[in-house]
């Protein structure tokens, strides 16, 4: 999980700088000045030594890690067919913002997510009633509204940004009062031994170009596939969607329309919960090779 390794990192670069800091205020003096007398070399302890050498190796990880770039995995096909199943791709961090590692708080603010933008998130849970309140979730059923929510990673694209009128009916997308255009491409073509290209196959999806007005004057054309044989998903807005978008929140939607878990299901996506915005697919592992046409495409 995310948020446990950035703990873990966090942790170790605190334990790591305190063992050294000590030993250097504490320590080091003494030890040198006996070594001296003695005519012996100084040796430093073991921990001390680990510790000295990790210490700015860790620092390093984490600061690239929380505050530049981030490798993903996508482990899913919802993102079909941007993003493929074994897609790793890197996140820039602080596209939104600088936030504390581990705990996500925002102390610099850089810029916010705009329509049409693939973002990672942590995984706000589902909206489920309990006593008359809306609770978030770990269980999608709401059988049991007190479940913990799992700390994962999720990416999808944002189609609602705060003060948007969004809606969806079947196949249709509106963003304030404008359906979006979308153009056929053609059938879905992909391999049909692994196992979401077969469902995709199966179920007849078609490809789709988007053209998804990004609300500063441009357009972001990205694709999107149709399987309506395979699932309905709920329309917007819904008993958990406005119609409007609340302030501090997005909506977010995968690229593989019905064949995502996103907005539609568990309602809008808190701004605190992001992570950053992807940008590029570095390798792309099929599970029986490197897929290297993939490696280095730049998402859109």
């Amino acid at each position: 999980m995310d948020f446990d390794f950035s703990a873990i990192l966090l942790g170790l670069t605190v334990l790591f700088g305190v063992v050294w800091g000590l030993d250097r205020l504490l320590f080091y003096k003494s030890r040198k000045a006996k070594a001296e007398a003695a005519g012996k070399e100084l040796h430093e302890p073991v921990a001390v030594d680990w510790a000295r050498s990790l210490f700015p190796v860790v620092l390093v990880v984490l600061v690239l890690r929380s505050f530049v770039a981030e490798p993903f995995r996508i482990p899913s096909g919802s993102m079909m067919p941007t993003l493929d199943v074994g897609d790793f791709i890197l996140v820039n961090k602080f596209s939104y913002g600088l936030r504390m590692p581990a705990f996500n708080n925002k102390f610099v603010s850089l810029g916010e997510p705009k329509r049409g933008d693939v973002v990672v998130f942590r995984f706000p849970g589902y909206l489920c009633e309990d006593g008359g309140k809306l609770v978030r979730s770990g269980d999608q059923s709401c059988a049991d509204p007190h479940a913990p929510v799992p700390s994962q990673n999720w990416i999808k694209r944002v189609i609602g940004v705060p003060g948007d009128r969004v809606e969806m009916h079947g196949d249709q997308l509106i963003v304030n009062g404008e359906p979006v255009a979308a153009d056929l491409i053609g059938p879905y073509e992909g391999d049909p031994k692994r196992a979401e290209s077969r469902l995709m196959l199966e179920m007849g999806a078609t490809v789709w170009n988007e053209h998804l007005p990004n609300g500063e004057g441009g357009v972001v054309n990205h694709l999107t596939a149709r399987m309506p044989n395979y699932a309905v998903p709920p329309p917007l807005p819904n008993p958990h969607v406005p119609l409007v978008v609340p302030q501090g929140c997005y909506l977010a939607m995968g690229d593989n329309r019905y064949n995502s878990t996103d907005s539609r299901w568990w309602g809008c996506l808190p701004e605190q919960n992001l992570a950053g915005k992807a940008f590029l697919i570095w390798l792309s592992w099929t599970g029986s090779g490197v897929a290297i046409h993939r490696m280095g495409t730049i998402i859109h």
